[in-house]
């Protein structure tokens, strides 16, 4: 489908941005499992990309916290006494894991799990100093915090539901938190570019209802900051052009609720066209024989 074909269907106007990507930049993309599928359409056309080193994170809150330690990891001037980065590791069912990364990242023996974590964030930090462009993917605004501590969690790593307090945030914390991300990577990365979107995915474990409550309380927190950091924020509408645009339940996963990948390939298509100067566009197209081979080959790879 070409996104200039307009039959049957409504389109989401993006304006064009006025000093567009290019493909000789630094991306970092941070949040829901929608910014891992931009991610790692970045990384599938050799572009220089850091997307979610610590896994998939979901609510303001956590990415906030993984932007603040990514920042502070080495660097005494931000660093603080509470919530430090060593207070998030714990063990679980004979297992090492941290409250601020997912699943993905464990370890059976705790100092190498401490390195690892560590090394992590360091990365994440140097990534972040060095990106042109940071995307951060809102999914929603409830989040965990541990009832002892009082820490937010990034991921539960299946501990108890009763170690946990599910809090709602409305606007007004959405964007306490936010602006605090803001002022900081204004500080610390001030060539940094942030592009705030709102996952299309809806969650059916709050209720349809409460999901767009949700997404409601996103679009408006992301409108304001948009507003008072007008140089420093944007926002690209994949959570409109989702539900606007592509209004047909082919466009989704077998579960019905996640974007499928033609989904996503069409929000990408959407991206390059009002994101992406020319040259970018044509180094996509050049690269394009490139993907698709190694797209064949691990294919492949996973068929045997």
């Amino acid at each position: 489908m070409k996104a200039e074909d307009t039959c049957f269907r409504t389109i989401v106007e993006v304006p064009q941005w006025a000093e567009p990507m290019r493909a000789d930049q630094r991306f970092v993309l941070l949040g829901s499992c929608f910014a891992q599928n931009i991610g790692e359409m970045f990384q599938s056309y050799g572009l220089q990309c850091t997307c979610n080193p610590l896994g998939v994170t979901y609510n303001p809150e956590s990415i906030a916290i993984q932007v603040l330690q990514a920042l502070s990891t080495g660097n005494p001037r931000l660093a603080t006494e509470k919530d430090t980065l060593q207070s998030s590791i714990f063990s679980f069912q004979s297992s090492w894991h941290c409250w601020w990364a997912s699943t993905l990242l464990t370890d059976t023996e705790e100092e190498r799990f401490r390195t690892t974590i560590q090394d992590t964030f360091s990365e994440l930090g140097e990534a972040l100093r060095k990106a042109d462009f940071l995307f951060v993917t809102l999914g929603t605004n409830v989040c965990y915090r541990l009832r002892e501590k009082g820490m937010t969690v990034a991921n539960c790593h299946k501990v108890p539901g009763n170690h946990f307090e599910e809090v709602t945030l409305d606007t007004e914390a959405c964007l306490k938190t936010l602006c605090g991300m803001m002022d900081l990577l204004q500080e610390e990365c001030p060539n940094l570019h942030v592009v705030f979107t709102v996952s299309p995915y809806r969650y059916k474990k709050y209720g349809f209802h409460g999901s767009q409550l949700a997404k409601a309380t996103l679009l408006l927190t992301v409108d304001e900051l948009c507003r008072r950091y007008p140089e420093k924020a944007s926002y690209f509408p994949a959570y409109e052009i989702l539900l606007d645009e592509l209004r047909d339940y082919r466009f989704y996963a077998d579960d019905m609720i996640h974007p499928a990948p033609a989904a996503v390939n069409y929000i990408w298509q959407r991206l390059t066209e009002s994101c992406m100067c020319k040259e970018m566009r044509q180094y996509l197209k050049d690269y394009e024989p490139i993907r698709k081979s190694k797209l064949h080959r691990t294919c492949t790879t996973r068929s045997k």
